[in-house]
């Protein structure tokens, strides 16, 4: 679970094991950290939708102040949660953005699920550094904070990817609302990146998203940086 407040994040993990057998002692130290954020922090809870931690989510979703922006990221393997009914723990955040872990396990050589998870795991600190840094103002486009408050509040679900490579197959139309950040480094042919954003305007040519590309010498490789929403 992570947790940030408008800037460097500041990461905390809660071990399930500790809170089976030590459960009051971990509920006092969720109230004690959680119970003090500050106002107008974004609290992103990062989990696995399991029975115990959702448990434990709502432990600190009792704990956190009202007004803190309450955001979501949920590994759900082989679900596509944006065609499911909204549980009832959804309710308790702005927007549940989720990974079915598709990058991982579909394509010719399909992986292991732990392979799957590790791999996700270590691009989820590279994906929140890179979007909270474009909202500080590096952002390839005009996006702010209030733009990311805009598009993210009201019960919505979402996907938030930071992706090497994007597979047009899966369901990009579905989504309502949000922003496509392009960058391109040396070496990367710009037909390339000119095709990658014609068909994402092609697909979500109706919907509300803010594009953003650019072109650095100074960076290696292509990224592209997905944040799309839509009502749950």
């Amino acid at each position: 679970m992570v947790w940030g407040i408008r800037g460097p994040f500041r990461k905390l993990s809660i071990d399930t094991s500790g809170y089976i057998f030590n459960r009051r002692i971990l509920i006092e130290k969720i109230r004690e950290v959680f119970g003090t954020l500050e106002k107008g922090s974004h609290l992103w809870l990062i989990f696995e939708d399991k029975e115990i931690n959702i448990e434990i989510v709502e432990h600190i979703i009792d704990s956190t102040p009202s007004d803190v922006i309450r955001l979501a990221y949920i590994l759900s393997p082989g679900k596509e949660l944006v065609f499911e009914e909204k549980p009832p723990w959804a309710l308790n955040f702005e927007t549940v953005f989720y990974d079915s872990l598709w990058e991982y396990l579909s394509g010719k050589e399909k992986k292991p699920l732990w392979q799957a998870y590790n791999e996700a795991a270590i691009s989820l600190g590279d994906m929140f550094t890179k979007l909270y840094g474009y909202l500080a103002g590096n952002m390839l486009v005009n996006v702010d904070y209030a733009d990311f408050l805009e598009m993210v509040r009201g019960g919505n679900v979402g996907i938030l990817r930071l992706l090497q490579r994007v597979d047009f197959e899966w369901h990009w139309g579905v989504w309502e609302r949000g922003l496509i950040n392009i960058m391109a480094g040396r070496g990367v042919p710009l037909r390339d990146v000119h095709e990658i954003l014609r068909r994402f305007q092609e697909i979500l040519k109706e919907k509300d998203i803010i594009w953003g590309v650019r072109t650095d010498d100074g960076f290696k490789g292509l990224e592209i940086l997905a944040l799309l929403v839509r009502k749950w």
